[in-house]
């Protein structure tokens, strides 16, 4: 199948049948967590609660997705992907019910969202190794970039349309398009041909899989340095979006529709900053690039803080998602481009604790600080904090970038021996 290079992971069969599944179920997601932050602030008012809602959903990804990985290293993957996708179908379904009958409570949402996550805590470190198994490390690089390049699209439709949806019906029709959307993902994923992949002998206790993983990590410069950037940035730039519905309303002065488009800008840029990558055929530069859109994400939220007016936010969340974007997708490229095989789902792991389970904690601390500090001074406090956390991967790159160019080596050399 001849395919532009920016698309050339679309030639696998298997991976187009995961796109078109997952873009349709990523809108309806991107949908769901727009209603979502809106029904809490509609239910209490408070900037608190929003942040306790996000730890809700994402601190199952920091204390589980240890023995997610474990679960991916061992068990079929497409098959745990049907079981975590049909899991957060039904909590949607649940949540839809509850909305939609005038019957749903804060506690309602705080325990749907706590299941939600752990399905999470299971589902993203074996949706980030299974993509090698749809492709290939040959084109892991471009599929990444598409894949995040349709997280992104769905992105910039999912909150406009939830922001339209909320004002004029109320969050329940969001969360019962989110949990019929799953049906596309759940068919994709039925419909692939997977060949049986060789997985290690079920030996050994899940604390000791844990440990090596951790262990690999921690052993591992070049690894443990990217994910304690994305783990900084997660903590300290990410929740912005959890404070959005206030500064939409408080500082801005408008509302859902407000709210979808600032969350629909960010997903313009991060859409740009995937269709820059996917355009790249190597991971020649991303050492450099990934520090870099590091401090350009802080530097964008920095200035978003500062800002009053809503069209010059929703330009400044622009940048600030193409530098996020590139951030993350360049680290996963990388990490994933110098793990082994037999380890992969574990440091994907590690790699969801870092990415969205430091979130929880760092919506905490948001939710903590807009009330004494206002909404817009804790965004620039973020933004600060992700500055300082790329200069300092800056100055440690000249150290550890030799192990890292000898590792893509040699996991670039195994690829080649297998054809």
């Amino acid at each position: 199948m001849s395919l532009p290079v920016v698309l050339r992971a679309l030639a696998h069969r298997n991976f187009r049948l995961f796109v078109a599944g997952q873009l349709t179920s990523l809108i309806g997601t991107w949908m769901q967590m727009v209603a979502q932050g809106w029904l809490v602030y509609r239910l209490t008012g408070s900037s608190l609660q929003l942040g306790l809602v996000g730890f809700a959903s994402q601190i199952p990804v920091f204390l589980l997705s240890t023995a997610g990985g474990v679960i991916a290293d061992r068990w079929p993957r497409r098959r745990v992907l049907i079981l975590t996708q049909s899991a957060m179908m039904l909590l949607a379904f649940i949540l839809a019910a509850l909305t939609m009958t005038g019957e749903v409570r804060m506690w309602h949402v705080f325990v749907l969202a706590t299941l939600l996550g752990a399905a999470n805590a299971v589902d993203m470190p074996t949706r980030q190794a299974f993509v090698v198994e749809m492709v290939g490390k040959a084109d892991l690089f471009n599929a990444i970039a598409l894949n995040s390049s349709m997280v992104n699209g769905a992105r910039l439709v999912g909150p406009a349309v939830s922001g339209v949806l909320v004002a004029a019906v109320g969050e329940g029709w969001c969360f019962l398009l989110n949990g019929a959307s799953f049906l596309a993902v759940i068919a994709g994923l039925a419909m692939m041909r997977v060949p049986r992949a060789v997985r290690q002998a079920d030996t050994g206790s899940v604390i000791g899989r844990v440990a090596e993983g951790f262990g690999y990590v921690a052993r591992t410069p070049p690894i443990r340095a990217l994910l304690l950037l994305l783990g900084s940035v997660s903590l300290m730039g990410m929740p912005y979006t959890v404070l959005g519905p206030v500064i939409a309303e408080k500082v801005l002065h408008g509302g859902p529709s407000a709210y979808g488009l600032l969350m629909s800008a960010a997903g313009v840029g991060s859409l740009a900053g995937a269709a820059a990558l996917a355009a790249k055929r190597t991971t020649r530069g991303l050492l450099r690039w990934t520090p870099t859109a590091a401090a350009g994400f802080g530097l964008a939220l920095i200035l978003f803080s500062l800002s009053r007016v809503l069209w010059l936010s929703v330009a400044l969340l622009v940048p600030a998602g193409f530098c996020m974007m590139v951030q993350m997708a360049s680290a996963n490229t990388l990490i994933q481009s110098m793990v082994p095989d037999r380890l992969r789902g574990r440091v994907m792991a590690v790699y969801a604790m870092m990415f969205l389970g430091m979130t929880p904690f760092g919506s905490l601390l948001a939710g903590l600080l807009a009330h004494p500090l206002g909404a817009p001074a804790t965004v620039a406090v973020g933004g600060m904090a992700c500055v300082a956390a790329a200069a300092v991967f800056a100055w440690r790159l000249p150290g550890f970038r030799p192990l890292a160019h000898a590792l893509l080596e040699h996991q670039r050399g195994l690829e080649d021996a297998k054809l």
